[in-house]
């Protein structure tokens, strides 16, 4: 689960206006496709360093350290993304200051990070059961409203749509996050690959039916334009009490995905910085608590400088260009691998729509991930 939902389905809604949630299905499509070629390739290799790994033995190091320096940019991003999206629920709130709250909330959490992974995976999973809670009560409530708006009126063509796919593919990231804790995971190699595709399964159907409720009950118009979107849709239906259950229960969705991008990407910067292909000091690690130190600390800063841009959808389509570059070269990599690599060493395998070795589905993810890139670049552009 991502808190992109709770942080950018307004924002989004302004690009497709009420046909939001096909723009939701196109983006589940999208992460299924990449999510497979993860899934078959984390099958075979194990490392903190995923990205770099499959690049490296696909292609050369040279590209593989551009990769992983890619896969850090986007931990980084995320980090200042959601820590906005935080920010401006806690503004809704209580009128806190935006930057100093995204600051404090950053600063918090690095502090968790350090502790160590248990920590971190314990509030990840209280504040993700939160969260799935809180798409569950827009779900229900906006149940009675469904009808309200022509969910295919296509207000902006199809070209909006796109443009708010590859925006809100934002709310899909995190399923990758997976592989780079393989060195923190009981049998890696079956338990990722299954954890992969249930939980973009569960995402995908829960974003998708949060998305028809959100537009049925606000219409696009009143939900572009909401800092605390799902909370004020909430809202039309049970009033001020609802708004604030939803926005508090936003905290702790926004809050689970900064710890889990911290987590992912200092362990991923922690792999790179062991083989070598960025500053080896990266890689130091406390003798107390076994976590990446200095790799914390550094990402931590360079997401605080970040959140200087202070405009959250320009910062969350900078995510998605760094994630669709990463994306498409992950689904090359497992076309490639497919030939250099003996079957029978995956433990996962995509069995369906193959010629031979070569994968269509993974070929549908290289594809689909270069078309969703060209929209991000075009919103930026457009912003």
């Amino acid at each position: 689960m991502g808190a992109g939902i709770y942080a950018l389905i307004g924002v989004a809604s302004a690009y497709s206006g009420n046909s939001l949630w096909f723009a939701f299905v196109l983006a589940a499509l999208i992460a299924a496709f990449t999510g497979l070629s993860y899934a078959e390739l984390s099958s075979v290799f194990k490392s903190d360093s995923s990205e770099y790994e499959y690049s490296k033995n696909a292609f050369n190091r040279t590209i593989a350290v551009i990769i992983g320096i890619f896969v850090i940019l986007t931990g980084i991003f995320t980090i200042a993304t959601v820590s906005i999206g935080f920010s401006n629920y806690l503004n809704a709130l209580f009128g806190a200051p935006i930057f100093l709250s995204a600051v404090a909330l950053i600063f918090a959490l690095s502090l968790v990070n350090l502790k160590g992974i248990k920590l971190s995976t314990e509030i990840m999973i209280v504040a993700t059961f939160l969260e799935i809670i809180g798409l569950l009560i827009v779900i229900f409530l906006g149940i009675k409203y469904w009808g309200n708006v022509d969910l295919l009126s296509f207000d902006f063509g199809f070209q909006g749509i796109l443009q708010a796919a590859a925006l809100i593919f934002f709310a899909y990231m995190g399923f990758e996050s997976l592989v780079k804790l393989e060195e923190e995971t009981k049998n890696p190699q079956k338990t990722i690959p299954k954890a992969l595709i249930i939980s973009i399964i569960i995402s995908s159907v829960l974003y998708i039916f949060t998305a028809i409720s959100a537009i049925s009950m606000m219409g696009y118009e009143q939900l572009s334009q909401s800092k605390a979107p799902l909370a004020d849709a909430v809202s039309v239906s049970l009033g001020k009490y609802a708004f604030i259950v939803l926005a508090v229960i936003s905290l702790f969705a926004t809050l689970s995905t900064v710890l889990g991008s911290m987590v992912a990407t200092s362990r991923i910067t922690y792999g790179l910085a062991k083989e070598k292909a960025i500053p080896k000091s990266l890689c130091r690690v406390s003798e107390k608590t076994q976590t990446p130190w200095l790799a914390i600390i550094v990402i931590s800063l360079f997401a605080i400088v970040f959140l200087f841009f202070e405009n959250i959808a320009l910062i969350a389509n900078l995510t998605n260009i760094s994630t669709f570059i990463t994306f498409a070269f992950v689904n090359a990599s497992a076309l490639i691998l497919r030939y250099r690599i003996d079957p029978k060493k995956f433990k996962f395998r995509i069995n369906f729509l193959n010629i031979g070795r070569f994968s269509i589905i993974s070929l549908l993810g290289l594809l689909t991930s270069l078309l969703m890139l060209v929209y991000a670049v075009i919103n930026i552009a457009s912003a």
